[in-house]
């Protein structure tokens, strides 16, 4: 039955419930609003720590030792070492002087002491080099050092082990964690140094070359601090020789890259860089 009461209160309510259905929106919005801005804020900073855990390595306080264009600071034979397009190139060619001992491009503006090294470097198939450090020269044969030595070589059978160019030969090999003793009696037997005592592994040396792209670029990178002597390739310690041996060890001295004798061979490095403590 018809009501007009009623019907005015039907219609003295209806607009106040489309001023509510309106205004929903705006009140959805206003809860909703805060919580996407944190949100976004959230994941903004989230992305940024994952930026950073991703960022290259601090090279804070390295010195580049290569200028890119001549071979400034270094002396060497230049039958054998050039710069070419920004690279160090060392090369034993058909039309070179014939090499009789091994020859080193020797950096001499300083003697380092505790430093760390990075370099990448490239090398043929029978090319054997190395980067010698706290070496000293040879009196009598030019370009020759005497000292530890990063070596490396295009089979990769010896790349990342520590020998001592002109002295105890081998110290560690590829894989091994060494402690070289005190010792007047230790001698050099089979390219290797008697007295060297053996305290770990870092894995055996046939995973490890696996590591060590052949015919293409690696990264080298020594640490050396003290009589603690570490040896890096590619991010990978390969030989770890702690060096007590107060007869022979050095703690500081010369710079020097290497071109064995014995084979056409080229070796390239680049990024030559070092950090003085």
């Amino acid at each position: 039955m018809y009501n007009g009461t009623n019907n005015k209160s039907q219609t003295e309510t209806n607009p106040i419930d489309m001023r509510r259905f309106l205004t929903f929106p705006l009140r959805l919005c206003a809860l909703v609003l805060p919580l996407f801005i944190f949100s976004s804020a959230c994941h903004s900073s989230n992305a940024s720590k994952d930026s950073e855990s991703v960022s290259p390595p601090d090279e804070e306080g390295y010195v580049n030792l290569l200028d890119g264009n001549s071979l400034a600071g270094w002396e060497g034979d230049t039958s054998y070492w050039r710069m070419e397009n920004g690279i160090l190139i060392g090369e034993i060619t058909p039309s070179a002087p014939p090499l009789k001992n091994n020859t080193f491009l020797i950096w001499k503006e300083e003697k380092p002491a505790d430093f760390e090294l990075k370099v990448e470097f490239k090398i043929s198939a029978q090319g054997n080099s190395g980067i010698n450090y706290r070496s000293e020269e040879v009196e009598g044969v030019p370009y020759a050092l005497k000292g530890y030595q990063a070596d490396i070589d295009g089979a990769n059978n010896y790349t990342g082990q520590n020998y001592e160019e002109r002295g105890r030969t081998t110290l560690g090999y590829r894989g091994q964690q060494v402690t070289i003793p005190t010792s007047e009696e230790g001698a050099s037997k089979g390219n290797a140094w008697t007295a060297a005592i053996v305290d770990g592994s870092l894995g055996s040396s046939d995973s490890l070359k696996t590591l060590i792209h052949s015919g293409d670029w690696n990264e080298c990178h020594l640490i050396v601090k003290g009589n603690r002597l570490q040896h890096y390739i590619n991010g990978v310690l390969m030989s770890d020789v702690t060096d007590n041996d107060t007869v022979n060890r050095k703690s500081a001295g010369l710079l020097g890259v290497q071109l064995h004798v014995g084979h056409l061979m080229k070796v390239e490095y680049r990024n030559l860089r070092i950090k003085q403590e």
